[in-house]
């Protein structure tokens, strides 16, 4: 985002070599490229750590419904909520699919309308006001002794924590330099990772409760992470950018001096900001809805949208069920909560691990990579479901093998989905494109939400691990498209990805092409 003024140490680029105040953005831009990943963490730790609070919201939109997932598992849960079939108590499929459908549900709603107060109000006051309402609808959820109760208060929380997935990849792109803008937008599917695998552990720890406190602790525990996040609400930095489309100029540079080191010239990085926003509105991009699918903003539409549901229907909603599926695979309950932990500590393994290739090898690569891989561990749980009597060993394999299908999710399509998502949408409709992404996901969602219950009850389809063949399927076709329609935007600035999307660069083409710097502007 800016470069500093100081001559650098012996062994360091040039990019570190004393400034002009007044430079003009392409300079601004070069140096940037030059910026190398731990000279960005140097000069931008502020930056970095406001990004990854703000990311937290995102630990709770991911709690919620995969707590749901684990409570059907859950035998005081079932107990209180549910009804017996063949000796055992079950929450019916219809209310399964009813509850769970807040979190789906408030990703198309909410992230709808927060697309709205992010450009009126702002970053920060739109996130501030969703965290102090989540803390208000806890308390339904945590008194709820009806399923109907229950519904409402999963329903209300849904519409504000779907809010969450829209602020905090728009906000880490727009705080920080382009050398660790794929990190910290890729942050935002650890704290995914992070609120499931709490969810899980909690869950695994109060399961064995034989009264309401089974599922009412767990409940109780959403509220940590407001008591965390609402004290620091006053000292959050707005984005530099929205500042900027404001006329806030001066706002927008003293922000760019809390989030940056004093050797950042931020009256620079001022520049390539203002010139972006210049390019932009010469190029008739506009900030609303429909500009989102008016000239070459579809294309970028499409590829935001296209990542995003990508996870959907890749599988990722059978982990919101993977204690639950674990469960109906054969696995003992406590076996089943121990694995759906694994499962998700692998996740987080495998979210750590994607940074070092995301920084090497862009996101193109790994995106397919990953996803062609999704597709063969898919279709052999699949076929491993085919074998007459299903023993325990191929029990224990495909329980494995979902292990593996999560961990090469959160080294590839997991975490590139958000950074793709910020990177391929214009920055004066980044808020609004990624909304209708996260919508467009959230509607998939609920999809899923209504049929994997059907598809994995024990009173409805028993599919088990033939879901592999299901999603192995679909993933396939996405991967298609993937390879066809997304491009790779590492290393490259918002005005030059302005330019290329302008200039309809084809797919294939994006990495290597090369923009005269002369006839940009």
């Amino acid at each position: 985002m800016g470069t500093p003024n100081e001559t650098p140490p012996a062994g360091e680029p040039d990019v570190i070599k004393p400034t002009a105040v007044a430079v003009d953005a392409d300079g601004g831009a070069q140096l940037e490229h030059n910026l190398t990943f731990v000279q960005a963490c140097n000069l931008y730790p502020a930056a970095i750590g406001w990004s990854a609070f703000v990311s937290l919201g995102v630990i709770m939109l991911a709690f919620d419904p995969q707590l749901l997932g684990n409570l059907y598992a859950t035998p005081q849960f079932r107990k209180d909520f549910g009804y017996l079939f063949n000796g055992d108590y079950i929450i019916s499929a219809p209310w399964q699919t009813g509850l769970s459908m807040g979190n789906p549900v408030g990703q198309v709603v909410g992230a709808i309308l927060a697309g709205y107060p992010m450009e009126k109000y702002g970053r920060k006051w739109t996130f501030g006001t969703c965290v102090v309402l989540t803390a208000g609808l806890i308390f339904i959820q945590f008194f709820a002794r009806s399923l109907e109760v229950l519904l409402v208060g999963e329903l209300l929380g849904g519409l504000v924590l779907g809010c969450y997935a829209v602020i905090a990849p728009a906000y880490s792109s727009e705080v920080c330099p382009m050398a660790i803008r794929g990190i910290v937008t890729s942050y935002v599917n650890l704290c995914f990772v992070m609120g499931q695998l709490l969810a899980n552990s909690v869950c695994a720890g109060t399961s064995k409760l034989n009264d309401h406190w089974a599922y009412s602790i767990p409940f109780a525990l959403q509220w940590f992470w407001c008591a965390i996040i609402i004290p620091g609400l006053f000292w959050v930095p707005e984005s530099p950018w929205w500042l900027v489309r404001q006329g806030k100029t001066d706002e927008a540079e003293s922000v760019l001096r809390r989030l940056a080191s004093e050797k950042v010239n931020v009256k620079q990085t001022l520049t390539v900001i203002a010139e972006t926003d210049r390019l932009e509105r010469e190029l008739e991009m506009g900030s609303t809805y429909w500009d989102c699918f008016k000239g070459v903003n579809l294309r970028r539409t499409e590829i935001s949208v296209g990542v995003y549901c990508t996870q959907v229907l890749s599988g990722i909603y059978l982990i919101n069920y993977g204690t639950y599926f674990f469960q109906l695979a054969g696995l003992p309950t406590e076996d089943a909560f121990s694995m759906g932990i694994g499962f998700l500590a692998v996740g987080f393994v495998g979210t750590l691990a994607s940074w070092p290739l995301i920084i090497r090898y862009g996101r193109r690569t790994i995106y397919n990579s990953g996803l062609a891989f999704l597709v063969i561990l898919q279709l052999v749980i699949g076929i491993l479901d085919c074998v007459p009597g299903r023993p325990t060993s191929v029990i224990w394999a495909q329980s494995s093998l979902m292990l593996v299908w999560n961990f090469f999710y959160d080294i590839s399509i997991g975490p590139v989905c958000f950074v793709i998502i910020s990177e391929a949408s214009a920055t004066r409709v980044r808020s609004k494109s990624i909304a209708l992404a996260t919508a467009s996901q959230g509607a998939l969602g609920c999809v899923m939400t209504v049929a994997i219950p059907y598809m994995i009850n024990p009173d409805q389809a028993n599919m088990q691990g033939k879901l592999g063949f299901f999603f192995g399927g679909l993933a396939g076709l996405c991967l298609v498209w993937a390879y066809l329609r997304v491009p790779e935007t590492k290393g490259r600035t918002y005005e030059e990805l302005d330019i290329l999307f302008d200039r309809k660069v084809p797919t294939k083409a994006f990495g290597d092409y090369v923009i005269d710097n002369a006839q940009a502007h």
